[in-house]
């Protein structure tokens, strides 16, 4: 959820950062996610800073028995593919994994990092306030025993948290299991029933085929936007503020530069659209009772010719409508805009009093090196794993829509259109303010204007606390 969230999240992710009325009581399910005995750690268990004799040096899991704590997301596969592959190459490491939605990690996750057993990994749906109450282990020491300051700047530059507070510099506190990117879905099949023969070039060629879908009888766009999964029309939202306005700004708002508004003209316009796409009855009726997995689940059964999400359900699709689906970045208001889409790493941060922060932050290392969990960040999660410049991107099968994706990321790559997900901007701003506000528009109770003043004036509620 760029997701991409993104993406939060989904941010999810994407994310989520993912969301009352937003009074959530927070189960987490214990899955495991990997074969053999759990272990429980001992003294003597825990991670030794020897080299791995098949990687270079710098901090490992060991070789005695390790139990990394993780919490991951529901309805995302790919760490749980990881952490599988992990234990194949490190049988001495298990996992205790407990999972659960992006929107009840955002509210949970300061009570399981302070606890007295705090995950050694954890899925992020925010980090300033994290950081700022000491509950995430700064990274900078394994950014040089790792030999991450060689990977691109750009790749950890959204994980930083300076001195004043605001994302984008100083200080690592989380890593990417991959780089997501958000955009739109379609079904080839059913977008060839309205003319479409190429994605739209503008918004207004995007509206055009909205229009067409609906007196064609279908649903144009399926949704999710359940408080349990989060406001899923953010998706749609920020890609309509990327196409009448710069990015920038965009990302100052996420960051929390002094000053940033998340009202501004450009981003009244994306609103109003939203809102006429709500009242033209381009989303599902049930809007606000569907689910992330229940939205994908629909659209892979040919409910919906679009659907905004990330890449990281590029496998699902495939899955679903094999060689039926079909991905494009969102256009811009202007014919030859600018390319702009959310990407943003999966974010994943270890607790400060993490018991086995060194193999954790081998296990980030892993992630971005090895061979084997490339590939699997690229075949499940249809994403770039990042890493070193000097790694070969893995390929995907012939006619996967990750093709299509991961093409579509260099384009973003080169207009330098990324942004991350305004569902990432505060500890709650996804869960007190897009998503009951997004969920008030569906039901006609809010403005494009009022969901603005109203989410900016959560935003700066929370700023204050």
């Amino acid at each position: 959820m760029f997701s991409s969230e993104a993406i939060r999240r989904v941010r999810a992710d994407l994310r989520a950062a993912r969301l009352g009325a937003l009074a959530f009581s927070v189960v987490l399910v214990a899955a495991c996610a990997t074969p053999g005995a759990v272990t429980t750690p001992t003294p003597s268990s825990q991670p030794s800073t020897a080299p791995s004799a098949s990687v270079a040096a710098g901090p490992s899991c060991g070789t005695a028995p390790v139990e990394l704590n993780a919490y991951f997301e529901t309805g995302f596969d790919l760490p749980f593919k990881l952490s599988e592959e992990f234990t194949k190459q490190f049988p001495n490491v298990t996992w205790k994994i407990s999972q659960d939605q992006f929107t009840n990690l955002m509210n949970a996750t300061p009570r399981l990092l302070s606890g007295d057993n705090p995950p050694d990994l954890i899925r992020l749906p925010t980090m300033v306030s994290l950081v700022k109450d000491g509950l995430l282990k700064n990274l900078d020491g394994y950014v040089t025993a790792f030999g991450w300051d060689k990977w691109p700047a750009a790749q950890l530059a959204q994980n930083r948290v300076g001195a004043d507070g605001t994302r984008g510099a100083g200080s690592l506190y989380a890593m990417g299991l991959n780089y997501s990117l958000t955009g739109v879905f379609y079904n080839k099949k059913l977008a060839a029933q309205i003319g479409m023969t190429t994605p739209p070039k503008t918004v207004a060629e995007f509206e055009g085929l909205l229009s067409k879908a609906k007196s064609a009888g279908l649903l144009p766009i399926m949704v999710w936007n359940a408080s349990a999964s989060g406001g899923g029309l953010a998706f749609p939202l920020q890609q309509l503020m990327a196409a009448y306005g710069p990015t920038q700004p965009i990302n100052d708002w996420i960051f929390q530069k002094k000053g940033a508004t998340i009202d501004t003209a450009a981003n009244l316009t994306a609103a109003q659209h939203l809102q006429q796409w709500i009242q033209a009855g381009y989303f599902p009726t049930d809007a606000n009772a569907i689910q992330y997995t229940d939205a994908n689940a629909r659209f892979g059964k040919g409910e919906g010719v679009f659907i905004f999400n990330g890449d990281w359900q590029d496998a699902g699709y495939d899955k679903d409508i094999p060689g039926n689906a079909g991905f494009f970045v969102f256009p811009s208001a202007q014919a030859g805009g600018s390319v702009a889409a959310m990407s943003a790493p999966l974010t994943y941060g270890i607790a400060t009093k993490a018991k086995r922060a060194d193999c954790a932050a081998f296990f980030f290392n892993w992630v971005a090196t090895n061979e084997k969990a490339r590939q699997i960040d690229v075949s499940v999660g249809g994403s770039n794993p990042g890493g070193p410049t000097n790694l070969a991107i893995p390929p995907a099968a012939a006619g996967s829509v990750i093709n299509e994706t991961l093409a579509a990321g260099g384009d973003v790559a080169k207009s330098n259109g990324a942004m991350d997900f305004i569902a990432n901007a505060t500890g709650s701003i996804f869960a007190q303010g897009w998503t009951p506000e997004l969920q008030k528009m569906v039901g006609g109770k809010q403005t494009a204007d009022g969901l603005l003043k109203a989410v900016q004036a959560e935003y700066e509620k929370e700023l204050k606390q």
